[in-house]
């Protein structure tokens, strides 16, 4: 089996390492992984996104032209991103960023209140973890307790003391219903 995974939003969302914790998660549990930065020159605000592939078999390519899950953490990359989802795949919008529904009926679509959930939280830093748990609740290519794990090994040092409000993130987003207009998957 493979996932393609796609996370786009602004530099500074922490697009990138979002993905990172992915693909340490899947390489800990002994899959094959692939992962795919971009971004813009601009240290924050610029585009970001990165491609993470994970697979039981040998990956093909790093690139992905319709990918199975989109994380889109602002509006421009829902924009870029919603038509490229594969059919029945899996699109998680970060409502908070976002001032329109996504079109397609023939994906499941979870709108993240991602920001908000964050405040909360304590921290809108989390606002990646959030959409993340969500993620996993209706893709999931990995089990929640493997992301746990992942945060604890791979954080700096300097951010351990963050690991617990990233699980509580990451358990947040995952108790959040599919839109009712997903044609699959609901809840």
């Amino acid at each position: 089996m493979q996932t393609e995974i796609v996370i786009a939003g602004f530099g500074g969302q922490g697009v990138l390492f979002t993905g990172q914790l992915l693909a340490y998660a899947a390489m800990g549990e002994g899959k094959n992984v692939t992962w795919f930065p971009s971004y813009g020159p601009e240290m924050r605000g610029g585009t970001a996104n990165c491609t993470v592939v994970i697979a039981d078999e040998e990956i093909g390519s790093p690139q992905v032209r319709n990918p199975k899950v989109v994380i889109a953490m602002n509006l421009p990359s829902l924009d870029r991103y919603e038509p490229l989802v594969a059919p029945d795949g899996l699109l998680v919008v970060n409502s908070s960023m976002v001032n329109r529904t996504p079109e397609r009926t023939d994906i499941r679509i979870l709108m993240v209140p991602g920001n908000e959930i964050a405040e909360e939280i304590g921290d809108k830093r989390m606002t990646n973890m959030v959409l993340l748990g969500g993620m996993l609740a209706y893709q999931p290519v990995l089990p929640l307790e493997v992301i746990h794990d992942a945060l604890g090994e791979h954080l700096p040092e300097r951010h351990q003391k963050m690991v617990p409000l990233n699980i509580l993130a990451l358990e947040r987003g995952r108790k959040l219903p599919l839109m009712e207009t997903s044609v699959i998957g609901r809840n």
